[in-house]
Formats: C-alpha cells, sequence, structure tokens
C-alpha cells in the first residue's frame, strides 16, 4: 500500500526519503513536492520505470518527460554543449521554476519519449527534492496528475489522481509557487518561449540580453 510520508516530521521525512530511494532505485515511482507542482518520477535511466509513469499518466510517448536535477554540475553530463543561453539561465534561476530543453549528450541510453535528441531539464527550488534528487541521480520527473487533470499543488490532490500508481509520497506541504515551471527551448539558433510559467518572459529576456518580442 502506498504511504505519505510527512516531511515536517523529521523522522518522518527520513524514512520517506529513504522508501523513495530504495523506490526509484528499484525501478518503481515516487510522488515529491516541487516549488512549482507536485511530481511524479522515477530513475531517468531506466526506460521501463519512464514507460510505466507514462502508462500510469495515460499519457503517450509525444509528450516526453522533463529530467529534474539536484545540482547546477549534473547538468553537463546531459547536455551536448553547454552554452552561454544555457549557462546564464541555470546561474540566474536554478534552483526555481525554470525549465530548459537542449540538446541532450548523444550517448545517453535513456528514453524519456519522442524527444527528438532534445532533454527538458530544471533543478527545483524545493530541500526535500533536492534531498532526493542528490541520492537517485537526475530524475524523470512529470506533474502528478492523470493526464487532462487539473496538476496537483498538495499531495493529496496528488494521491487522489494516482493512488497505488506511486511507491512512496512526500508530503512537503503545498507548493509554494503552485503553477507550472516556464520552459525555454534552447535547442535552436534563437531562444524561444514554450510556456510562461512561475518565471516572466520579460525577467528571461533580461538575463539573456535580448528583446522579449524575440523570445516570444
Amino acid at each position: 500500500m502506498s504511504r505519505i510520508y510527512d516531511c515536517a516530521d523529521e523522522e518522518t521525512r527520513e524514512l520517506g526519503l529513504r522508501a523513495a530511494v530504495n523506490a526509484v532505485k528499484g525501478g518503481r515511482l515516487v510522488v515529491l513536492p516541487t516549488d512549482t507542482l507536485y511530481g511524479l518520477g522515477c530513475d531517468a535511466f531506466d526506460n521501463d520505470a519512464v514507460a510505466k509513469l507514462l502508462l500510469t499518466k495515460h499519457r503517450g510517448p509525444d509528450m516526453p518527460v522533463p529530467v529534474l536535477v539536484g545540482s547546477w554540475d549534473t547538468i553537463q553530463g546531459l547536455v551536448r554543449e553547454y552554452t552561454p543561453h544555457a549557462k546564464a539561465l541555470v546561474e540566474a534561476f536554478w534552483p526555481g521554476g525554470l525549465s530548459i530543453v537542449v540538446p541532450q549528450a548523444p550517448s545517453l541510453p535513456w528514453n524519456l519519449g519522442d524527444t527528438r535528441g532534445t532533454v527538458m531539464l530544471r533543478m527545483p527550488l524545493h530541500p526535500v527534492a533536492i534531498e532526493l534528487l542528490r541520492e537517485t541521480g537526475p530524475m524523470a520527473v512529470s506533474s502528478a496528475n492523470i493526464s487532462g487533470q487539473p496538476p496537483a499543488t498538495t499531495v493529496t490532490d496528488a494521491k487522489a489522481q494516482l493512488g497505488a500508481g506511486a511507491a512512496a509520497y512526500l508530503d512537503g506541504g503545498e507548493c509554494p509557487v503552485g503553477k507550472a515551471s516556464t520552459i525555454v527551448d534552447l535547442s535552436g539558433p534563437n531562444p524561444k518561449l514554450l510556456r510562461e510559467g512561475a518565471i516572466p518572459a520579460e525577467r528571461i529576456a533580461e538575463v539573456l540580453g535580448i528583446d522579449v518580442d524575440v523570445l516570444r
């Protein structure tokens, strides 16, 4: 039976993190809090687990799964090239509510869906998520909801939709941001805003030194 672990309690948090790490390493799914929304995640390099994640969400491979990382350094092993634009955005907004789409390193053995050689990366601003990610390494994480249903901003919202689909639920309280991350695509010749969410487009444009109309 899937258990909710209250991470506000130090002892329960330790138990929950241990259970979540073991679940991820065992090819199972877990629900974790982030600054934006609750996520449903697994080992990014376990292709069977990623397929299970898509199945649990009732989602096809045409919507690839993003990857969360626990540090700035991790990104450099996952991308084909760590460009000045990527570096500028990482240093300005990570950890936080910005996801970047970049060409992935060609040697990576993962299968996140129909990515066309790219990967969407983010470092979340949540202590429970960071602690988990530093134990597990990169995780494939999508919003903790059934595709087409409202995203979860509390662990009870997530469990109501996913039930036994996740082996462990880490309760980090209500998500402080409560809306999806902003997504910037850096895989083409010019940065492009794919979704405006937690970070305003104007702040992205300012950091990149470009006009916001170019970004949009």
